[in-house]
């Protein structure tokens, strides 16, 4: 098994849910995915590292750091700069708060993200878009370019062409139509 269909597995198994749901973009659903039941786990972490690492490397991006908006973004960002770190051009991961830090040093993002840096914005999943250009609007303020973005899945609501829209390259890892296939199986 692929590690692409292995994370589609991953995801129709642990994270999918079918009913009436309101996501977080005030939508209203009758399919959820809580991806963290998937990306905060080991087998997880272990298929969303290399398959992550390789769906990069295959765009041409030239990458230094990768991180999106905390708390989807987060475990994505770690595995996929864990498993990047054997190559030749490991990728720092940083976190987009979602406000400014109200104490201390007043950060928006934590982590090794330099100015100057490449990144790829991470999202957990894409529905409209917002979270994602927020994150993406972060990392602009922070005087560093976004190369592109990774997001482990694409509901196909609309948010793509959003990002795409503000000029944004969107990769996604699965989409929702392939878990929903999977879950019908």
């Amino acid at each position: 098994m692929t590690g692409h269909s292995a994370l589609i597995r991953l995801l129709a198994e642990r994270s999918a849910k079918q009913g009436q749901f309101t996501l977080a973009s005030g939508k209203q659903s009758t399919f959820y995915i809580d991806a963290r039941l998937t990306t905060m786990s080991p087998e997880g972490l272990s298929i969303i590292g290399p398959l992550g690492v390789a769906t990069i490397r295959k765009t041409g991006w030239d990458v230094d750091a990768i991180g999106g908006l905390t708390l989807g973004a987060d475990p994505i960002s770690y595995a996929i700069s864990y498993a990047s770190a054997a190559s030749d051009h490991p990728f720092r991961a940083f976190t987009v708060r979602k406000e400014v830090k109200s104490h201390g040093t007043g950060k928006l993002i934590e982590g090794p993200l330099r100015a100057g840096d490449r990144v790829v914005v991470i999202e957990d999943v894409i529905t409209t878009g917002d979270s994602a250009l927020r994150a993406i609007e972060a990392v602009r303020n922070a005087k560093a370019s976004v190369s592109g973005l990774v997001a482990l899945v694409d509901r196909e609501e609309g948010g793509r062409q959003a990002i795409e829209k503000a000029g944004i390259a969107v990769v996604s890892l699965v989409t929702a139509s392939e878990i929903i296939a999977a879950l019908t199986s």
